[in-house]
C-alpha cells in the first residue's frame, strides 16, 4: 500500500512524460533508436546504447521464457511433478508442504527462504539442477532439456519479427490480450480460496512509516520506468511505423494508463494466493511474500498444486508467463533489429538474415544461463546489464531532446503532428522534473549498490568487477561517440560543435553561421 504512492507520483511526474516523449520522438522522425538522433546527432550515441541494452537483456530474458516453456510441458500430468518428494531430484531433507508448520522452519527463516519444500526443489534441483555448482566459477554444461526449451522460444521469436510488424503486428493479439483473460481467471479463483482476504488486505495496507525508507521511493521508481518500458528502444522502434498524424498523445496517456492499473490489478490475483498460502502454513503473510523468480517459480506453482483441477490452473498460468515473456521479448528484439537496420541500409535489404543473426546470436549466449550455474550468470545480468546503463542512458536521452534539440522544436514537431502543442506540464516535465528525477534515481541507485548475492551465495569480487563492465560497456557510447562525432567534423571549434548540436536537416544553416542551438 505504501508502495502505491510513490509509484502513482512517478507515474506522473516521469513515467507518462517520458512515454509521450518517446512515442512522439519515434512517429516524428520515423526511425529507430540510433537513426532517430539525427536531431542531434552528438547524442546517437545513446541510440547504440539502449540498443546495446536490449541486446543484453535478450540474452537471459529468454532463459526465463524457456523455464516457462518447461514448467508447462511439466503441467501435463495427472500430479505436478512439484506436488510431493518421490522424485529423482528431491534431496532426502525434503519436507512435505502436508506436514508443514511454523516449528519446521526456526531461526527466523521465513518460508519464501525455505528451500525444502518440493516446489523449491523442483524449480533449483530439477530444473535449473544448482545444487550440482559451486558457484559462477563453476558453471558447467548448458541442460539439454532447457537447451531445447530455449531453441523452441528463439524460433517462436524469430518466426514473429522475420517480417517485421507485418508478422509481430499480428502475433501481439494474442500474446498481450490472452494474459488479461488468464489474469481475470487466476483472480476470481483467487479470491475464493480460504486466506484470500488477508492478502488482499495486507496488499492495500498503508504503512506511511514505510515511505521514510529510501528503498521504497527508489523501488516505485524503478518499477515504473522499467514497467513501461521507456529507454529501451522499443517505443521509439513501433512508433516510427505509425501514420504520421496517428494521435500519439492519446496512445501515451491511455497505454501507460492501462499498464499501471494492471499492475495494480494483477497485485490482488498475487496476494490473494500469498494470503491463501500464509493460511495454509499458518503463518505471517510477509513470511511467504518474496518477488522475483521465487514468486513466480515456487511460491505460486506451488499454492496451484493444492487446488483442486491443479494441472488445469498450472497449463493456465505457464501459457500466461509464456505469452507474456513473448510479448515483452518481441518489443526488445525488435528495437535491436529496428535500430540497426535503419542505421545500416545492407542490414534492412537483409532483415530477415539479420533477424536470424540476432535470435541466433542471443540462443548461443544464452546458452551460459541454462548450465548448472546458469542462474548467476542470470542473476549478473539481470543486476548490471539493464540497472544503472538503462536510467543513465534515458536520462542522456532526456537532456538531448529537451535541452539540446529543444522542447519548443520539439512541441513544433507534435504540432505538426497531431495540430496542437504539448501543455505546458508536459513541457516543464520533459525540461526540469523528469531529467532530475533520472539524475536522481541513478545516483541513489549507485550509492546503494551492495556487493551482487544470490541466496546465500556472495559473488566474487571479479564478478561484480565483469558486471560493472558490462554496464558501463553500453554507457561508455554515449561520450564515446560524442569524442568521435566532434573529432571527424571539420571546421573550427564552434563549428564543429555547431554541426554536432544541429539537426541534420539544417546543416546547411550552420555554412552560413546561423545556428539555432546558440540562442538560449
Amino acid at each position: 500500500g505504501a508502495f502505491l504512492i510513490p509509484y502513482i507520483l512517478f507515474l506522473i511526474i516521469a513515467g507518462m512524460p517520458l512515454f509521450y516523449m518517446e512515442l512522439a520522438l519515434g512517429q516524428y522522425n520515423r526511425e529507430g533508436a540510433a537513426t532517430v538522433w539525427k536531431i542531434c546527432p552528438v547524442f546517437k550515441g545513446v541510440g547504440y546504447a539502449v540498443i546495446l541494452i536490449a541486446l543484453y537483456v535478450g540474452f537471459y530474458y529468454n532463459v526465463i521464457i524457456a523455464w516457462s516453456l518447461y514448467y508447462l510441458f511439466s503441467s501435463f500430468t495427472f500430479e505436478l511433478p512439484w506436488t510431493n518428494c518421490h522424485n529423482s531430484w528431491n534431496s532426502p531433507n525434503c519436507t512435505d508442504p502436508k506436514l508443514f508448520n511454523a516449528s519446521v522452519l526456526g531461526n527466523g527463516t521465513k518460508y519464501s527462504k525455505y528451500k525444502l519444500t518440493p516446489a523449491a526443489e523442483f524449480y533449483e534441483r530439477g530444473v535449473l539442477h544448482l545444487h550440482e555448482s559451486r558457484g559462477i566459477h563453476d558453471l558447467g554444461l548448458p541442460r539439454w532439456q532447457l537447451s531445447l526449451c530455449l531453441l523452441v522460444v528463439v524460433i517462436i521469436l524469430f518466426f514473429s519479427l522475420w517480417k517485421g510488424v507485418k508478422t509481430s503486428g499480428k502475433v501481439v493479439w494474442i500474446t498481450a490480450t490472452l494474459p488479461y483473460v488468464v489474469l481475470f481467471v487466476l483472480l476470481i479463483h483467487g479470491i475464493t480460496l480460504p486466506g484470500a482476504y488477508n492478502g488482499i488486505n495486507a496488499y492495500l495496507h498503508i504503512d506511511f512509516r514505510r515511505l521514510k525508507e529510501a528503498t521504497v521511493w527508489i523501488d516505485a521508481a524503478t518499477q515504473i520506468f522499467y514497467s513501461l518500458g521507456a529507454g529501451f528502444g522499443v517505443l521509439i522502434a513501433f512508433a516510427s511505423y505509425n501514420k504520421f498524424d496517428n494521435n500519439c498523445y492519446r496512445d501515451a496517456l491511455l497505454t501507460s494508463t492501462i499498464n499501471c492499473v494492471t499492475s495494480f490489478f494483477s497485485g490482488f490475483a498475487i496476494f490473494s494466493i500469498l494470503g491463501y498460502m500464509a493460511h495454509e502454513h499458518k503463518v505471517k503473510i510477509e513470511d511467504v511474500a518474496t518477488e522475483g523468480a521465487g514468486l513466480v517459480f515456487i511460491l505460486y506453482p506451488e499454492a496451484i498444486s493444492t487446488l483442486s483441477g491443479s494441472t488445469f490452473w498450472a497449463v493456465v498460468f505457464f501459457i500466461m508467463l509464456l505469452t507474456l515473456g513473448i510479448d515483452s521479448s518481441m518489443g526488445g528484439m525488435e528495437a535491436v533489429i529496428t535500430g540497426l537496420a535503419d542505421d545500416f541500409h545492407l542490414l534492412k535489404q537483409h532483415r530477415k538474415l539479420f533477424t536470424f543473426g540476432v535470435s541466433f546470436g542471443t540462443f548461443l549466449l544464452a546458452l551460459f544461463c541454462i548450465t548448472n550455474g546458469g542462474i548467476y550468470v542470470l542473476t549478473l545480468l539481470d543486476t548490471f546489464a539493464a540497472g544503472t546503463s538503462i536510467l543513465f542512458a534515458v536520462l542522456m536521452e532526456a537532456i538531448g531532446v529537451s535541452w539540446f534539440y529543444g522542447v519548443d522544436r520539439f512541441s513544433e514537431d507534435i504540432q505538426q503532428m497531431m495540430g496542437f502543442k504539448p501543455g505546458l506540464y508536459w513541457r516543464l516535465c520533459w525540461k526540469f522534473v523528469s531529467p532530475a528525477f533520472l539524475l536522481f534515481v541513478v545516483i541513489v541507485s549507485i550509492i546503494n549498490f551492495k556487493p551482487l548475492t544470490y541466496d546465500d551465495y556472495t559473488f566474487p569480487l571479479w564478478a561484480n568487477r565483469i558486471g560493472w563492465g558490462i554496464a558501463l560497456s553500453s554507457m561508455i557510447l554515449v561520450p564515446a561517440y560524442i569524442i568521435y562525432k566532434f573529432m571527424n567534423v571539420r571546421g573550427t571549434f564552434k563549428e564543429r560543435l555547431a554541426y554536432c548540436i544541429t539537426p541534420e536537416n539544417e546543416h546547411q544553416l550552420v555554412a552560413q553561421g546561423n545556428v539555432r542551438q546558440f540562442k538560449v
